[in-house]
């Protein structure tokens, strides 16, 4: 389980690189065919706002959009509120604020900039279908997540996500209106192909940090509770028995265990999960090591 844990931690970190390196390569070319470095930093600026934005204010975003109801005490749902509390008790780390989403579909999520601001939510759909064991791994897991920084991670790739975007569209921008450089066809058909193969890498960087993430929360989850087989049990019954949110959005697809939106033609490529059988058969080879 430690092994999974870091080599997790590797691929995040080798895959932030590679967007680094993604908003380097463009800032460079767009500073080249402008003949200033100006746009590249204004874009970068902007972009690190928005991201300080979301990471003060994505908990409460997550909620409004969800329809969340926050639980004031135990009375309001004892058996939650008490799996939690536990959770937190056994890992040393804050209390959070506990909500339960009115939906029929099974799902739960996390958010929070840091263990002293979380938040966790279950909907009525999962509540009703898991039974103690598996309640506790999945609330493990999502806890997983806060204990990880994994939303303050999110919220740095989805800035990067935006700066590459922006610096894009600027440089295509640029590379048809612009003076100089541009003229040049080589410099024309860079930047076309810039323009259109940069976001898309990004976005699909942006969901493989996400994807790996799950692995690692996971993981925690497991070696929290130490029952994987709890949490195994848990997504079986989310393939079965998931379906699509009554509220979609998928700004926060991400946040939840399992994928909240309807399934697309291309989804295994673009899902900000990674598929739940691979999950079941890591926790399974995790509890063969307990």
């Amino acid at each position: 389980m430690y092994r999974a844990i870091a080599k997790n931690k590797r691929n995040t970190f080798f895959i932030i690189l590679f967007f680094l390196a993604i908003i380097g390569g463009l800032g460079w070319l767009a500073a080249w065919v402008y003949g200033d470095v100006t746009i590249v930093i204004v874009t970068l600026v902007i972009a690190t706002v928005y991201a300080l934005f979301q990471y003060f204010t994505a908990d409460r975003q997550a909620i409004a959009m969800s329809g969340a109801i926050e639980l004031k005490s135990k009375a309001d749902h004892p058996r939650l509120w008490r799996t939690v509390e536990n959770l937190s008790i056994t890992t040393g780390t804050p209390m959070p604020k506990v909500y339960v989403i009115s939906d029929p579909a099974p799902n739960a999520f996390a958010t929070g900039r840091d263990p002293e601001h979380a938040v966790v939510a279950a909907t009525t759909g999962l509540l009703e279908i898991m039974d103690d064991a598996e309640l506790e791994g999945v609330m493990a897991h999502e806890l997983g997540h806060v204990r990880n920084y994994d939303i303050r991670l999110s919220m740095v790739v989805f800035g990067l996500v935006v700066a590459v975007g922006f610096i894009s569209d600027m440089l295509v921008r640029m590379t048809f209106f612009g003076r100089g450089n541009n003229q040049n066809p080589v410099v024309l058909i860079f930047g076309l192909v810039a323009m259109l193969i940069a976001p898309l890498v990004a976005s699909l960087v942006q969901l493989a940090v996400s994807r790996q993430r799950e692995y690692l929360a996971d993981a925690t989850g497991a070696m929290t509770t130490r029952h994987p087989d709890a949490l195994a049990s848990a997504l079986e019954k989310l393939g079965a028995y998931g379906r699509p949110m009554r509220r979609q959005n998928s700004s926060m697809a991400h946040l939840w265990i399992a994928d909240p939106l309807r399934p697309g033609v291309i989804d295994r490529l673009f899902a900000t999960h990674p598929p739940i059988a691979d999950r079941i058969k890591r926790l399974e080879t995790m509890g063969g090591a307990f």
